[in-house]
């Protein structure tokens, strides 16, 4: 039998290095230094990071590091037991007491750790009896990509009264020409069909699909070279890029990111109540577990 002291050292000794995309990672190019990594070597933007994803129904211990990747492609390895801004959640907003009421249900997840509440929670966008969750995510982030197989598999399980959309996030203009093609194509019906492969251009072939200048009419015009090598019609897509509907996309998008305060990708909140990431779940599939149970939660209230 594994003593208390025995018990305490495997704890010590356990470090989860969780990577994520920060937004003070990203260059006014819209580039990062995870994408020029990927231009060095091929296929490695979807590795994922060290440590394994642990058994949901175990008691979660908190990671003892989070790495993030800077500008200049270099790594810095920061302690976990402060803020560690991976999720930056409104610091005023966590209330250990209100957890306590909210999560009446025996739960292996803790307020705090794996994820943080906010109070009040923030206002959804949908029908009563639905509960809104959000995956904020960046095309050039190689994590996100990383996570999308689990997410996509999620989607096919994940109970009915789960209502889940995607935001891209508005950092700066690369950013936001990536999140304006995204919105293209879901205007356009065609995101089912090619999320994944605007994923692969970017990690696979190493193609940014924006411009390295910013220049908006440049990075149009390789997001419709693109999109034809796909069989959408050039003109469909420049009607649609430019459409109300687009910007009234990108204005809510915008509008989210400010609200939840995110500074890295992919993070999740759940009915405007809750957020969570890989680092505070300690695992992509942990995470994935933590989302569908925090959704339940909800839906029982």
């Amino acid at each position: 039998m594994m003593t208390r002291s025995m018990r305490g050292v495997l704890v010590l000794g356990f470090c989860l290095i969780v990577a994520a995309c920060g937004k003070q990672q990203s260059t006014e190019s819209g580039r990062t230094a995870d994408n020029s990594s990927a231009a060095a070597a091929p296929g490695t933007a979807a590795a994922v990071a060290a440590g394994g994803p642990q058994n949901a129904a175990a008691p979660a211990a908190e990671p003892a590091t989070i790495t993030r990747v800077n500008e200049d492609g270099s790594e810095t390895v920061e302690d976990a037991s402060g803020d560690s801004g991976l999720h930056n959640p409104l610091l005023t907003a966590v209330a250990s007491t209100a957890a306590a009421a909210t999560l009446a249900a025996p739960t292996p997840w803790q307020a705090g750790v794996n994820y943080t509440l906010l109070v009040p929670a923030q206002p959804t966008a949908v029908p009563s009896g639905q509960v809104e969750v959000l995956e904020f995510f960046w095309y050039a982030c190689p994590h996100c990509y990383a996570l999308d197989p689990l997410v996509e598999a999620w989607k096919k399980t994940k109970p009915a009264y789960i209502s889940f959309s995607r935001v891209p996030v508005m950092w700066n203009q690369g950013h936001r020409s990536l999140a304006r093609l995204y919105y293209t194509l879901e205007s356009m019906g065609k995101l089912n069909e090619l999320h994944l492969a605007v994923f692969k251009e970017i990690h696979d072939k190493n193609d940014p699909l924006v411009d390295s200048g910013n220049d908006e009419a440049k990075t149009e015009k390789i997001q419709t070279a693109f999109v034809q090598t796909q069989g959408i019609s050039a003109d469909a897509f420049k009607a649609a890029y430019h459409s109300f509907a687009v910007e009234t996309d990108l204005q809510r998008a915008d509008q989210l990111v400010q609200r939840y305060s995110i500074t890295g990708v992919p993070t999740f909140v759940v009915n405007g109540k809750y957020i969570a990431d890989v680092g505070t779940a300690q695992g992509e599939e942990r995470l994935i577990s933590l989302v569908s149970d925090l959704a339940a939660i909800e839906h029982k209230h």
